[in-house]
């Protein structure tokens, strides 16, 4: 789906998906940081958000370091803002988080290309789904999400999935 490799779809989407662009705009975040090849993921991009949906940017870092520098420089004055670098599963991953204008920023960075991240492979199958399986399936699901559901177990609970939500979602074949 190539609409997500790039913002630009954000500007004529739902509202929550509207103000994403102004903010992702505001910030700066794709152009500051555009060498690391960021790409949005997760509820918005999709729209199945709820009010304390985050955005979630991914980048492709092979220098954890300098990418951490850029970080700082960028956003360490943003409210909230923390950076830690970390292993997720197996993978050193740089995570910073701040708060927005409007909604909360992850920005992690993975010595895997953006659109290969778990994240952004989930929401690509998630978003297939719901364009099979239409608008009362995506309203269950973020009914799920508001009970306190994560999204990827609330779309393996609705499918009936066995086993690990995440890893099971991947193994669709779509």
């Amino acid at each position: 789906m190539k609409k997500f490799l790039t913002i630009d779809y954000l500007k004529t989407g739902n509202a929550s998906q509207q103000l994403a662009y102004k903010e992702l705009v505001g910030l700066g975040i794709m152009e500051k940081l555009k060498t690391y090849n960021p790409l949005l993921a997760g509820t918005i991009p999709i729209a199945i958000d709820i009010p304390s949906s985050d955005l979630d940017v991914l980048c492709y870092c092979t220098n954890h370091r300098t990418f951490s520098e850029k970080l700082i420089d960028l956003y360490a004055k943003k409210e909230g803002f923390k950076l830690e670098t970390k292993q997720i599963k197996g993978l050193k991953t740089t995570l910073a988080t701040f708060k927005g204008a409007h909604f909360p920023v992850e920005i992690f960075g993975q010595s895997v290309p953006s659109a290969q991240q778990d994240a952004y492979r989930h929401m690509l199958v998630e978003c297939q789904i719901l364009q099979e399986k239409g608008s009362v399936f995506a309203n269950k699901i973020i009914k799920l999400k508001i009970a306190g559901i994560k999204t990827e177990p609330a779309f393996a609970q609705l499918l009936e999935l066995e086993g690990n939500p995440y890893l099971a979602l991947l193994k669709l074949k779509i």
